[in-house]
């Protein structure tokens, strides 16, 4: 399993000769899937490069999952020629995807740019070249979650109903946790029914103490939470919220006092705001990232279900349109069907 995390290496410190340094302060932690070696002169990665088996097997899975959305675009190059057909059979085959009208009028011109200056005359190498762009159009949205900024790193998870938000948050806590990281989970959604019994499985699987209250005030279940984690010492706090959808007003009002009665608790929390959006959903999702970002300002995102879905494409115009960091990405029920987002890797899987 390689690592979920940005490293945080603690900067290097020369000590003096005759004293004997002291114990280390909590500082931000390093998040990775081996022992930090000691501090040297040589600078760190900051993205270590995963065990390429563990690697391989998630790409295959993502292959797999991305095969429904990818088989119609991929077929427009099975022809012989590089025509205004093909662009336009193309231009269909991504509107079909859920690429959006923006980001798919981007990809073409885009395209067309890359194929003249490369001189290419093969429709497989159009292909090649399609991936670049879908690459480089995808690239803002690549970034690794940090933990250890802050102690505890709170983090609230947001999302409607069935988008796979407690399951997300279950998976990310048993990453978490494997690293070596203490978490807490609060149990914020405190209406849907078994949403509390939901989370409580996942606490009990992964070893984590759960904060909860029955029919309680979410907002207060989330200021207990934070304040228990600052006074044990954790290193992750996850707020767990309800469900709702983004034109439900008074819903979304509650989230917004969610969001205030943390920062009461800890007054530089939230420090991560994740949303967490079903792939099958297409323009639906960017309408969802659009909505809870305007009510809580939105740090990255958690896209899951793109396991046969025709609608994978919709990252792309998540990309154009609102470029919200996707910190994971989920092809299936599986622990190890979560992983880190890869714009490389995704075009590639796209377009396989």
């Amino acid at each position: 399993m390689f690592s979920f995390f940005k490293k945080k290496s603690p900067p290097v410190e020369v000590p003096s000769p005759p004293v004997t340094p002291a114990p280390p302060l909590a500082q931000p932690v390093a998040v990775t899937t081996t022992p930090t070696p000691a501090p040297t002169s040589s600078p760190l990665p900051t993205q270590p490069e995963p065990a390429p088996a563990t690697r391989q097997g998630w790409l295959g899975r993502l292959k797999a999952g991305l095969r429904k959305t990818g088989s119609s675009i991929t077929t427009v190059f099975t022809g012989t020629r590089i025509d205004d057909d093909l662009y336009e059979e193309l231009e269909t085959a991504l509107l079909l995807a859920d690429t959006g009208v923006k980001a798919t009028e981007h990809l073409l011109q885009d395209l067309k740019r890359r194929v003249k200056e490369s001189k290419a005359t093969e429709p497989s190498q159009v292909k090649t070249l399609l991936a670049d762009a879908i690459t480089d159009l995808l690239q803002p949205l690549q970034k690794p979650l940090t933990i250890g900024d802050h102690k505890p790193t709170v983090i609230m998870v947001a999302g409607v109903n069935g988008a796979g938000k407690t399951t997300s948050i279950g998976k990310l806590t048993k990453h978490l946790a494997d690293e070596g990281l203490t978490v807490l989970l609060a149990a914020a959604d405190t209406f849907r029914a078994a949403a509390k019994e939901q989370l409580a499985v996942w606490a009990t699987r992964n070893t984590v103490e759960i904060i909860s209250q029955q029919g309680g005030d979410p907002a207060a279940v989330s200021f207990d939470a934070v304040s228990a984690g600052r006074a044990r010492g954790r290193d992750v706090v996850l707020v767990d919220t309800a469900g709702r959808l983004p034109t439900q007003t008074h819903l979304m009002e509650e989230l917004k006092k969610i969001k205030r009665v943390v920062q009461k608790a800890d007054g530089t929390a939230p420090h991560e705001v994740l949303l967490v959006i079903d792939g099958n959903t297409g323009q639906n999702a960017l309408a969802q990232v659009k909505a809870f970002d305007d009510t809580l300002g939105l740090t990255g995102l958690i896209v899951t279900k793109l396991d046969g879905t025709a609608k994978g494409g919709v990252l792309c115009a998540i990309a154009r349109e609102k470029p919200i960091p996707v910190y994971f990405i989920g092809v299936g029920e599986k622990l190890e069907d979560l992983e880190t987002f890869n714009a490389r890797e995704f075009a590639q899987a796209l377009l396989s």
